[in-house]
C-alpha cells in the first residue's frame, strides 16, 4: 500500500429522519461526493462521524459501506476508538476484514493512564492485526497527551506509522519529525495550513466535508506544489467554516450545513441537540459567503 499523504475528510454519519437508523444511500453519496471532488482520502467513524453514539452493529455497518461504496478509489481509515483495549483490538480487526486502509486510534478518553499503559494499549492492538495504525493524540477531548518522545516510542512498533496531531502546537508537527524520521506521518488535526509549513503531510479536515475540492487544493498547493501564497489564499476562504467548527459544532456544523445546501442528514444523535437557531443564522451567513448555498451538489442514488 501507498503512504497515506493528503487531506483526509472526517466524514460525518448520516442518519434517517428519525434519528434511529444509519441512511445508508445518503452515506454513499457522501463518499461519492468526497471522491468525485478529489478529495485524497476517508476517515469515518472518528469524532466528526459519532462513533460514540453508535452501537457495535452501526459501527460495522458505517465502516462496511464506506469501504465498499470507496471501492479502492482513496484510501479508507476506519476509527476503532474505545476506552477497552480489548474492545479496540476487535473493532480494528473488524476494520481490517472489511478491507479498510488504516485504523485511528484515539487514547483511552476517560481512564487517566500513565506512559507505560499508553504504550502498551497501543503496542497490542499494533500486534493483533497488519493494518497500519494512525495514532490519535487529542488531550482537549480526553485526559491524556502522547508528547513527542512518547510518539517515537510507539513508532518502533512496524505498523504504527501515522499520527493525527490534534493539540493546536504546531511544533509538535517537526519535533515529532526530528524524533521519528520517515517511521511516523503526521496529519494535523485542526491547523492544516500551519502544519504544512512545518513539514505535515496531511491533514484530517472537518470543512471537507462541504469543501473537499479546496480542502484537497490547499494542501497539493502547500505541499506538492510548494506554492504557499497560492494555498494561503485557499486558506483564506476556509478560514470562515473552519473558525465556525473549531468551537464544538463540529457535527452539528457539518449537518446544518448539508441541510442548508439541500442535503438532509439527519440531525446529531443526543447528547449533542440541533443546531440552535442563533448558530444556524451565522453559518447560513458564511455559506452563502462561500457561495455553498448556490452549488448544485450532485443527484442521490439510491442504496445498493
Amino acid at each position: 500500500m501507498n503512504k497515506l499523504r493528503g487531506t483526509y475528510t472526517v466524514i460525518i454519519t448520516p442518519f434517517t429522519e428519525d434519528g434511529t437508523m444509519v441512511n445508508e444511500s445518503m452515506l454513499r453519496w457522501l463518499v461519492d461526493f468526497q471522491i468525485s471532488e478529489g478529495i485524497h482520502g476517508i476517515i469515518a467513524l472518528a469524532s466528526n462521524g459519532e462513533f460514540l453514539s453508535l452501537s457495535d452493529e452501526e459501527r460495522h455497518e458505517v465502516a462496511r459501506i464506506v469501504v465498499d461504496q470507496a471501492a479502492g478509489r482513496v484510501p479508507v481509515v476506519v476509527g476503532t476508538a474505545a476506552e477497552s483495549t480489548t474492545d479496540v483490538i476487535r473493532y480494528t480487526k473488524d476494520a481490517e476484514r472489511l478491507g479498510a486502509d488504516a485504523a485511528m486510534v484515539l487514547t483511552p478518553y476517560y481512564c487517566w493512564i500513565d506512559e507505560q499503559e499508553i504504550y502498551t494499549h497501543y503496542r497490542l492492538i499494533a500486534e493483533s492485526v497488519s493494518l497500519p495504525i494512525m495514532l490519535y493524540n487529542h488531550p482537549a477531548s480526553t485526559v491524556l497527551d502522547m508528547k513527542p518522545p512518547l510518539v517515537a516510542r510507539l513508532a518502533e512498533i512496524d505498523n504504527i506509522s501515522y499520527i493525527k496531531e490534534s493539540t493546536t502546537d504546531i511544533r509538535r508537527v517537526y519535533q515529532i519529525n526530528d524524533l521519528c524520521g520517515d517511521k511516523i506521518t503526521v496529519f494535523a488535526g485542526y491547523l492544516g495550513y500551519e502544519s504544512f509549513l512545518v513539514g505535515a503531510e496531511g491533514w484530517v479536515s472537518v470543512c471537507a466535508n462541504i469543501l473537499p475540492a479546496k480542502s484537497a487544493q490547499m494542501f497539493e498547493l502547500a505541499v506538492d506544489q510548494n506554492d504557499k501564497d497560492a494555498a494561503w489564499d485557499v486558506f483564506k476562504e476556509l478560514v470562515p467554516i473552519i473558525d465556525f467548527l473549531g468551537d464544538h459544532l463540529y457535527v452539528h456544523g457539518m449537518k446544518a450545513a448539508f441541510k442548508m445546501m439541500g442535503r438532509d442528514m439527519g440531525d446529531p444523535r443526543p447528547p449533542r441537540l440541533p443546531m440552535p437557531e442563533s448558530k444556524e443564522s451565522e453559518l447560513r451567513v458564511v455559506l452563502e459567503q462561500a457561495g455553498l448555498l448556490d452549488f448544485e451538489l450532485p443527484s442521490v442514488k439510491t442504496a445498493a
